[in-house]
């Protein structure tokens, strides 16, 4: 077992694209450090804002890239070497175009699915096996028309499904934080089947 050492949320720095879609990640870290009670910090050296928590199994670092989504790997790859963590430890927040708003899924390694930041954190750590946390925001039905979705703000109903699912990504922190994946993964699933 892996315990987490570095949760990263994904988005792109800047107020103009703090409220679009492809900003989830970012939306759910910032909600954890705030639950956590920590400040996300600017970190130069590691790229980002970066905030450290300790915990019983030492110290786990929160991250959010300033490099924009494309070169999300420079930071992640910044912090995890300099504190030697393995990709294993790794959990990724991002939005997913193959979920619906209001879902929001967990699993361990897989391909990108054409998400930059995953693509970018793929070739700066040289390994897949991270955990990603996968918060949906649907598709827009045609690949032509997923740049302008992504980078779009949801409608009002759209982001309260998007905010709810963040919620019950918050709920599975403590099983997240233990390292007890399976109990998350099942927790999150039994959320989104009962509409929580």
């Amino acid at each position: 077992m892996h315990p987490l050492r570095l949760i990263v949320g994904l988005g792109n720095p800047g107020t103009q694209y703090a409220d679009t879609r492809h900003n989830a990640g970012f939306w759910w870290l910032e909600a954890l450090a705030h639950k956590l009670g920590v400040t996300l910090k600017s970190e130069p050296k590691f790229h980002g804002r970066a905030a450290r928590l300790a915990s019983a199994q030492g110290d786990v670092w929160l991250l959010c890239p300033d490099t924009f989504m494309n070169l999300s790997g420079k930071s992640v790859a910044a912090l995890a070497r300099f504190y030697k963590i393995a990709p294993e430890s790794i959990l990724v927040a991002h939005d997913e175009l193959d979920l619906p708003p209001g879902a929001a899924r967990l699993k361990q390694g897989g391909g990108h699915g054409g998400q930059n930041g995953l693509k970018d954190i793929h070739a700066q750590l040289g390994s897949s096996n991270y955990w990603r946390l996968r918060i949906g925001i649907g598709h827009p039905g045609s690949k032509e028309l997923v740049t302008g979705h992504v980078l779009g703000k949801p409608q009002a109903a759209e982001r309260e499904q998007m905010l709810a699912a963040i919620d019950a990504a918050l709920e599975v922190w403590p099983e997240l934080a233990a390292g007890n994946f399976a109990a998350a993964q099942l927790k999150l699933h039994t959320a989104a089947k009962q509409g929580k």
